[in-house]
């Protein structure tokens, strides 16, 4: 099966990845590409919204973490929501993701971003 990567820009540091399909070996490649096309260096947070990604492989799990370490040396942060059972199943094995970066839904995420972002205001004044 194929997979689909729809890329949603809600403003110039924030990029959502919508993934449709299966990330495996064959589609991997695919995801690698998208993100070096789509980040750029105002990237600050990348959200990857796994609701409708059926299969996750090591291959898949390699352009995550790939993602997570060119994102954070650029001070930035990934997130994952909306995981289906099975690939929160695979990351619950691998622990390839600290579960503080992993959110049920895009409510929870925007929840905890609102605090982040208010703490950053608070320790600017």
């Amino acid at each position: 099966m194929a997979l689909e990567i729809l890329v949603e820009t809600t403003n110039l540091s924030s990029l959502t990845l919508a993934l449709v399909g299966q990330l495996d070996t064959l589609t991997a490649n695919d995801l690698d590409k998208s993100i070096q096309a789509n980040v750029t260096a105002n990237t600050k947070t990348l959200i990857f919204d796994l609701q409708s990604l059926s299969f996750v492989s090591s291959a898949g799990l390699r352009v995550f973490a790939k993602a997570r370490k060119a994102i954070k040396s650029n001070e930035g942060n990934v997130f994952f929501k909306n995981l289906t059972p099975q690939v929160k199943k695979v990351f619950d094995i691998v622990k390839a993701v600290p579960i503080s970066e992993v959110f049920v839904n895009a409510e929870e995420l925007d929840a905890y971003l609102t605090v982040m972002q208010s703490q950053v205001e608070t320790e600017d004044n």
